[in-house]
Protein backbone atom coordinates (compact mmCIF):
# COMPACT_ATOMS: atom_id res chain seq x y z
CA UNK A 1 0.00 0.00 0.00
CA UNK A 2 1.37 3.48 -0.76
CA UNK A 3 2.19 5.81 1.84
CA UNK A 4 -0.41 8.36 0.37
CA UNK A 5 -3.08 6.05 0.17
CA UNK A 6 -2.72 5.26 3.96
CA UNK A 7 -2.35 9.59 4.54
CA UNK A 8 -5.21 9.59 2.62
CA UNK A 9 -6.93 6.46 4.03
CA UNK A 10 -6.59 8.12 7.93
CA UNK A 11 -6.75 12.13 7.15
CA UNK A 12 -3.08 12.98 8.15
CA UNK A 13 -1.16 15.66 6.71
CA UNK A 14 1.67 13.40 5.95
CA UNK A 15 3.75 10.06 7.05
CA UNK A 16 7.36 8.94 6.95
CA UNK A 17 8.85 5.98 7.55
CA UNK A 18 12.09 5.86 8.50
CA UNK A 19 14.69 2.96 8.55
CA UNK A 20 17.58 4.49 10.98
CA UNK A 21 19.90 0.90 11.91
CA UNK A 22 19.48 -2.15 9.92
CA UNK A 23 20.89 -5.30 11.54
CA UNK A 24 24.34 -6.09 10.52
CA UNK A 25 24.37 -2.72 8.51
CA UNK A 26 25.42 0.09 11.16
CA UNK A 27 26.81 1.97 8.51
CA UNK A 28 24.34 2.12 5.76
CA UNK A 29 22.54 5.80 5.16
CA UNK A 30 19.33 5.97 6.97
CA UNK A 31 16.50 5.12 4.02
CA UNK A 32 13.39 6.30 4.00
CA UNK A 33 10.00 6.86 2.53
CA UNK A 34 7.43 10.16 3.50
CA UNK A 35 5.01 12.28 1.94
CA UNK A 36 6.62 15.42 2.89
CA UNK A 37 7.22 18.20 0.27
CA UNK A 38 10.32 17.36 -1.47
CA UNK A 39 11.70 20.63 -0.60
CA UNK A 40 11.40 20.35 3.50
CA UNK A 41 13.07 16.45 2.74
CA UNK A 42 15.91 18.20 0.88
CA UNK A 43 16.78 20.75 3.09
CA UNK A 44 16.19 18.17 6.21
CA UNK A 45 18.92 15.82 4.61
CA UNK A 46 21.02 18.91 3.52
CA UNK A 47 21.64 20.21 6.80
CA UNK A 48 21.39 16.71 8.59
CA UNK A 49 18.87 17.41 10.79
CA UNK A 50 18.86 14.03 12.55
CA UNK A 51 21.08 15.17 15.01
CA UNK A 52 18.67 18.13 16.16
CA UNK A 53 15.29 16.02 15.43
CA UNK A 54 14.24 14.79 19.12
CA UNK A 55 11.44 12.33 17.03
CA UNK A 56 15.12 10.78 16.06
CA UNK A 57 15.37 9.95 19.84
CA UNK A 58 12.40 7.76 20.16
CA UNK A 59 14.10 4.77 18.02
CA UNK A 60 16.05 4.23 21.81
CA UNK A 61 12.66 4.18 23.69
CA UNK A 62 9.55 1.69 23.94
CA UNK A 63 7.10 0.28 21.76
CA UNK A 64 3.93 3.13 22.17
CA UNK A 65 3.29 5.63 19.91
CA UNK A 66 4.50 9.18 21.55
CA UNK A 67 2.92 11.63 20.55
CA UNK A 68 4.95 15.01 19.73
CA UNK A 69 3.66 17.90 22.13
CA UNK A 70 5.49 14.81 24.97
CA UNK A 71 8.94 15.63 23.01
CA UNK A 72 11.11 17.95 24.64
CA UNK A 73 11.39 21.36 22.51
CA UNK A 74 13.39 23.13 25.33
CA UNK A 75 16.32 24.02 23.25
CA UNK A 76 16.28 26.82 20.77
CA UNK A 77 17.83 24.82 17.77
CA UNK A 78 14.41 22.14 18.64
CA UNK A 79 12.08 25.05 18.60
CA UNK A 80 13.85 26.84 15.49
CA UNK A 81 13.68 23.59 14.01
CA UNK A 82 9.93 22.91 14.46
CA UNK A 83 9.24 26.52 13.35
CA UNK A 84 10.49 25.92 9.76
CA UNK A 85 9.21 22.48 9.92
CA UNK A 86 5.84 24.15 9.87
CA UNK A 87 6.69 26.68 7.56
CA UNK A 88 6.93 23.76 5.12
CA UNK A 89 3.61 21.96 6.00
CA UNK A 90 5.13 19.34 7.82
CA UNK A 91 2.20 19.49 10.02
CA UNK A 92 1.37 21.60 13.56
CA UNK A 93 0.76 17.81 15.19
CA UNK A 94 2.33 14.48 15.16
CA UNK A 95 2.99 10.75 16.65
CA UNK A 96 5.58 8.59 16.13
CA UNK A 97 5.66 4.76 16.64
CA UNK A 98 9.08 3.50 17.26
CA UNK A 99 9.80 -0.27 15.20
CA UNK A 100 11.88 -2.62 16.93
CA UNK A 101 13.04 -5.67 14.87
CA UNK A 102 14.59 -9.27 16.68
CA UNK A 103 18.28 -8.54 15.08
CA UNK A 104 18.44 -5.28 16.17
CA UNK A 105 16.52 -3.15 13.43
CA UNK A 106 15.46 0.11 14.57
CA UNK A 107 13.11 2.27 12.20
CA UNK A 108 10.48 4.94 13.37
CA UNK A 109 6.91 6.22 11.48
CA UNK A 110 5.50 8.97 11.97
CA UNK A 111 2.08 11.11 11.01
CA UNK A 112 1.14 14.29 10.89
CA UNK A 113 -1.66 16.69 11.18
CA UNK A 114 -3.09 20.13 10.86
CA UNK A 115 -6.36 19.51 12.79
CA UNK A 116 -7.49 21.40 16.19
CA UNK A 117 -5.90 19.86 18.75
CA UNK A 118 -9.46 18.22 19.97
CA UNK A 119 -9.75 16.59 16.39
CA UNK A 120 -5.81 15.51 16.24
CA UNK A 121 -6.47 13.95 19.99
CA UNK A 122 -9.64 11.87 18.60
CA UNK A 123 -7.66 10.92 15.40
CA UNK A 124 -4.32 9.68 17.05
CA UNK A 125 -6.56 7.77 19.23
CA UNK A 126 -8.67 6.30 16.68
CA UNK A 127 -6.12 5.18 14.60
CA UNK A 128 -3.78 4.25 17.12
CA UNK A 129 -3.88 0.49 16.78
CA UNK A 130 -3.88 0.26 13.19
CA UNK A 131 -0.68 2.52 13.32
CA UNK A 132 1.31 0.15 15.35
CA UNK A 133 0.13 -2.46 12.80
CA UNK A 134 1.07 -0.60 10.28
CA UNK A 135 4.64 0.85 11.31
CA UNK A 136 5.84 -3.21 11.92
CA UNK A 137 4.37 -3.76 8.65
CA UNK A 138 6.98 -1.53 6.76
CA UNK A 139 9.22 -1.73 8.50
CA UNK A 140 9.29 -5.48 7.13
CA UNK A 141 8.74 -4.67 3.86
CA UNK A 142 11.24 -2.09 3.74
CA UNK A 143 13.93 -4.71 5.21
CA UNK A 144 12.30 -7.47 2.54
CA UNK A 145 12.20 -5.02 -0.71
CA UNK A 146 15.59 -3.51 0.28
CA UNK A 147 17.27 -7.06 0.93
CA UNK A 148 18.29 -6.37 4.08
CA UNK A 149 16.04 -9.03 5.01
CA UNK A 150 15.05 -12.53 4.06
CA UNK A 151 11.96 -14.06 3.86
CA UNK A 152 11.60 -17.09 5.48
CA UNK A 153 12.62 -19.35 8.71
CA UNK A 154 9.16 -18.70 10.59
CA UNK A 155 7.09 -21.89 12.25
CA UNK A 156 3.98 -22.37 10.94
CA UNK A 157 1.18 -21.55 13.05
CA UNK A 158 -1.81 -23.98 14.25
CA UNK A 159 -4.91 -22.73 12.76
CA UNK A 160 -6.00 -21.26 16.26
CA UNK A 161 -2.83 -19.71 16.73
CA UNK A 162 -4.03 -17.82 13.43
CA UNK A 163 -7.44 -17.08 14.46
CA UNK A 164 -6.95 -15.37 17.25
CA UNK A 165 -4.08 -13.23 15.17
CA UNK A 166 -6.23 -12.72 12.90
CA UNK A 167 -9.20 -11.80 15.36
CA UNK A 168 -6.97 -9.56 17.69
CA UNK A 169 -5.69 -7.76 13.85
CA UNK A 170 -9.78 -7.06 13.09
CA UNK A 171 -9.15 -4.93 16.64
CA UNK A 172 -10.98 -7.35 19.04
CA UNK A 173 -9.78 -7.83 22.57
CA UNK A 174 -8.42 -11.50 24.02
CA UNK A 175 -11.92 -11.48 26.06
CA UNK A 176 -14.00 -10.74 23.24
CA UNK A 177 -11.74 -13.66 20.79
CA UNK A 178 -12.12 -15.99 23.67
CA UNK A 179 -16.40 -15.50 23.43
CA UNK A 180 -16.19 -15.89 19.54
CA UNK A 181 -14.38 -18.67 19.88
CA UNK A 182 -15.47 -20.35 22.62
CA UNK A 183 -12.17 -20.29 24.54
CA UNK A 184 -10.86 -19.77 27.90
CA UNK A 185 -9.44 -15.97 28.16
CA UNK A 186 -6.07 -17.68 29.38
CA UNK A 187 -5.95 -20.03 26.42
CA UNK A 188 -6.74 -17.10 24.20
CA UNK A 189 -3.46 -15.53 25.50
CA UNK A 190 -1.37 -18.48 25.25
CA UNK A 191 -1.94 -19.19 21.38
CA UNK A 192 -1.32 -15.37 20.99
CA UNK A 193 1.77 -15.61 22.85
CA UNK A 194 3.08 -18.86 20.95
CA UNK A 195 2.34 -17.21 17.36
CA UNK A 196 4.39 -14.16 18.84
CA UNK A 197 7.31 -16.70 19.49
CA UNK A 198 6.94 -18.47 16.14
CA UNK A 199 7.01 -15.58 14.48
CA UNK A 200 10.08 -14.01 16.16
CA UNK A 201 8.16 -11.16 17.05
CA UNK A 202 9.16 -9.07 19.87
CA UNK A 203 5.33 -7.28 20.04
CA UNK A 204 2.09 -9.06 19.27
CA UNK A 205 2.38 -5.60 16.94
CA UNK A 206 4.85 -6.83 15.15
CA UNK A 207 3.59 -10.47 14.99
CA UNK A 208 0.53 -8.85 13.45
CA UNK A 209 2.24 -7.04 10.88
CA UNK A 210 4.84 -10.27 10.15
CA UNK A 211 1.74 -12.35 10.02
CA UNK A 212 -0.25 -10.01 7.28
CA UNK A 213 3.13 -9.40 5.25
CA UNK A 214 3.59 -13.16 4.95
CA UNK A 215 0.25 -13.53 4.07
CA UNK A 216 -0.88 -16.13 7.06
CA UNK A 217 -3.48 -13.50 8.21
CA UNK A 218 -5.51 -11.19 6.08
CA UNK A 219 -4.95 -7.35 6.72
Amino acid sequence: MAMGDIRDRYDFAHLVFLLIRPSNHSNIYPLYCTTYPQEWTSLYLRKNYFEIDPVIDLNQTGFLPVDWSDLDRRSVRTRAFFREANAFGVGRHGMTVPVRGPRGERSLFSATSNLPRSQWRKLSDSSSHDFQILSYYLHEKVLCLSGLRKNGGYRKLSRREQECLQLLASGMVPKRIASTLRLSESVVRLYLRLAKRKLNAATIYQAIARASFLEIIQP
